[in-house]
């Protein structure tokens, strides 16, 4: 049997939205325990955003974050000696990790001097419909429907 599930931590609100969210994906931009250098990276970002599109940068974000959530994944199941990639639901807590996950990780892998350029850029893109944490998500429910014949076996 397994022990009871660790309890979620509440999270702070940020200094300058007073939102947990952006608390949250502040955390998920954060190495080596660095937050106020993560901090600085998210803001610059939000702020070149706002200077690009002429829009309120943390609307954008928000958007942005809504078009890389995913609504189905494929998770593995062994049956009868083989795999199955089974489509399934994501959780509403695994959806925000993953969205933010995504955006933080392709931003990274952008061109671009600083992490602040890589993000705002990751982030217009992700508003926008386009970019690489957009194509994952397009990926993933491509993936669930391709695979929805197995859909019977459920996890």
């Amino acid at each position: 049997m397994r022990k009871s599930q660790a309890k979620k931590l509440p999270l702070a609100p940020d200094g300058r939205f007073n939102d947990k969210m952006v608390t949250r994906f502040i955390n998920n931009i954060m190495w080596d325990g660095k937050k106020s250098t993560a901090i600085n990276a998210f803001y610059d970002a939000i702020d070149k955003v706002s200077k690009v599109t002429g829009e309120n940068g943390y609307e954008i974000w928000k958007r942005a974050l809504v078009n890389v959530t995913p609504a189905v994944e494929v998770r593995s199941r062994r049956i009868g000696g083989a795999t199955f990639q089974i489509p399934a639901e994501v959780r509403a807590d695994r959806k925000i990790s993953l969205s933010m996950k995504w955006l933080v990780r392709f931003s990274r892998e952008r061109n671009g001097r600083t992490m602040a350029d890589k993000l705002s850029s990751e982030i217009i893109a992700a508003a926008k419909g386009e970019g690489a944490a957009f194509k994952k998500k397009e990926d993933t429910h491509r993936m669930a429907e391709a695979n929805k014949a197995f859909s019977h076996f459920k996890v």
